[in-house]
């Protein structure tokens, strides 16, 4: 085909979408509903298609056989994000490009020359997470004066396998590492973020917004970024799918950093196979198994899929007795599929929440310094603390930025202490998983992702002492946030880790996992809720 005849059939296919209105952003919020519930009016159907539920795999179906196109789904999902947004500000920016993405890719739906399974999907990211034609803040308005000179690596993945971009989300500022006693989900750039559950609780950070975004059904996948817990936390407290890669897996470069040593991006989704198939595409490796998604999801539903499996159960009763309760539930369903559980406490956690925090400073400040240096505004760690006390709309919420202090002063990664500190660490974490996993012969360790979420509170900050994440954080190891099911109206994670680079076979399980506790539901927008009320549909 010609370019200019690929370039008129673009041209029919997105101009009538664009007729009917691109949707602005941020538009005036609904009035609550009737009984308590202020449950936004938001399309969640397109032509028989359930967002809250589609599979990427069915999508693509539809588009194959031309019932569906990217278009009328990106169209669908910018003016669900315009109608449901304003309520719990996940969405910081659409992209003007989208519908032009989406046409682009109905023409290669038409024309069979499809460029793999993201094709046409619309996919949010958040908002550290360069990209050249939107601005990248990190939540700061230190960042929102310029734009990034080049996408990251992963983005350039995304556009390469066909997926929309369709904007940008709100994040915890500088990803939780800038004051003492933050509050999750809070920007200087985007305000509060709200969890879509119940509003006045909190969506817990940093991937607040694309946690929340996706419960809300405001995209069919976004990406996340962890160092310790920022993927895993907000997607169990928001009811999604969260997978933290093994280190190295998808690229970090074009990422705002905290620590080269753990952080990662990652994808997120309402379901693990979106999840896995996302992946895919970050790291250029196939995470969806041997048969891609069909295999996955073979894998999962088929009966006896978790016979066999052996999993230890983290119970860390410290996070509450509902949840303590919702992982004895938990427990026993997997048991009734034929899984056998056993309890474990893997060893070192007190070492590793001792070193952790001390070697992260001196990353941060490396990292950091290096990051601002390709980008217009403080050039280094010590313009951007002037550029804090020199700013009051970066004090809104809580004042403090203690770690950014601290990292500045903090030892160089050259110094012998720094050194020891992270050797240890590695060490220390990799046996917590590696030796417990062998003592009992396990496919994988479960524990809560989340307690209850919290409620949102700028003068306390966060209530968050998860430990579930740090031994996978810390060792580089894979874990995934599944949906296990609800304390009252608030969702609660089942997160499981597994060793080095089981990114794949991890996947899997999650996916079994996923299907037998079904414990998905949509949320409902509640003004407020008593955390300790009975759960939902008995879990």
């Amino acid at each position: 085909m010609s370019r200019r005849r690929l370039a008129i059939l673009t041209a029919a296919l997105v101009v009538p979408a664009l007729l009917t209105g691109a949707p602005g952003h941020r538009a005036e919020a609904a009035e609550p509903g009737a009984g308590g519930s202020s449950a936004p009016s938001g399309p969640s159907l397109l032509r028989g298609v359930d967002l809250d539920t589609v599979t990427i795999p069915e999508l693509q179906a539809r588009m194959r056989r031309g019932a569906l196109t990217s278009s009328a789904l990106t169209l669908t999902y910018l003016r669900r994000i315009e109608a449901v947004d304003p309520k719990i500000h996940a969405v910081l920016r659409t992209s003007a490009t989208a519908l032009r993405q989406a046409a682009a890719s109905d023409v290669r739906h038409r024309l069979g020359r499809t460029l793999g399974p993201l094709d046409g999907i619309p996919v949010l990211l958040k908002d550290n997470v360069n990209t050249r034609d939107m601005p990248t803040t990190a939540g700061s308005l230190a960042l929102a004066g310029s734009l990034p000179d080049t996408d990251a690596d992963l983005v350039t993945r995304l556009r390469a396998a066909g997926a929309v971009i369709l904007g940008k989300t709100n994040l915890s500022e500088w990803a939780n590492f800038r004051a003492a006693k933050p509050t999750s989900g809070w920007s200087a750039v985007g305000g509060q973020t709200h969890n879509p559950y119940v509003l006045d609780r909190n969506p817990c950070g940093s991937s607040s917004g694309s946690a929340a975004a996706l419960a809300a059904s405001l995209a069919q996948v976004a990406i996340g970024t962890e160092t310790d817990g920022s993927i895993v936390c907000p997607a169990g407290m928001n009811g999604v799918v969260g997978h933290k890669p093994s280190l190295g897996l998808v690229s970090q470069s074009g990422v705002v950093p905290i620590s080269a040593e753990q952080d990662t991006a990652g994808p997120m989704a309402r379901n693990v196979i979106d999840t896995a198939l996302t992946l895919s595409v970050l790291s250029g490796h196939d995470t969806a198994g041997d048969d891609g998604a069909s295999g996955l999801m073979d894998a999962a539903t088929r009966p006896g899929a978790l016979r066999g499996k052996r999993i230890g159960l983290w119970r860390l009763p410290s996070l509450g007795t509902e949840v303590d309760a919702l992982m004895t539930r938990t427990a026993a369903d997997l048991r009734a599929a034929g899984a056998q559980v056993v309890e474990v406490t893997p060893p070192y956690q007190d070492r590793l929440a001792e070193l952790e925090f001390p070697a992260l400073l001196s990353e941060f400040h490396r990292d950091i310094d290096a990051y601002l240096s390709t980008r217009g505004g403080p050039r280094d760690l010590a313009e951007l603390i002037e550029f804090n006390r020199a700013h009051p709309a970066e004090r809104t919420c809580f004042a403090g930025q203690e770690l950014f202090e601290q990292a500045l002063a903090a030892p160089p990664p050259t110094d012998p202490r720094y050194r020891a500190m992270r050797a240890e660490l590695r060490d220390l974490s990799r046996r917590s998983i590696d030796e417990t996993m062998d003592a009992h012969g396990l496919d994988a360790i479960a524990s809560p992702a989340n307690p209850p979420a919290w409620t949102t509170d700028c003068a306390r900050g966060d209530n968050d002492v998860i430990p579930s994440s740090t031994p996978a954080a810390v060792a580089g190891y894979p874990s995934l946030s599944v949906p296990a099911g609800f304390v009252g109206e608030l969702p609660v994670g089942l997160l499981l880790m597994a060793g080095d680079h089981q990114d794949a076979g991890l996947l899997s399980l999650g996916a079994a996992v996923e299907h037998r506790l079904d414990a998905w539901r949509a949320p409902r927008y509640l003004p407020s809720a008593p955390a300790g009320a009975a759960p939902r549909n008995g879990r």
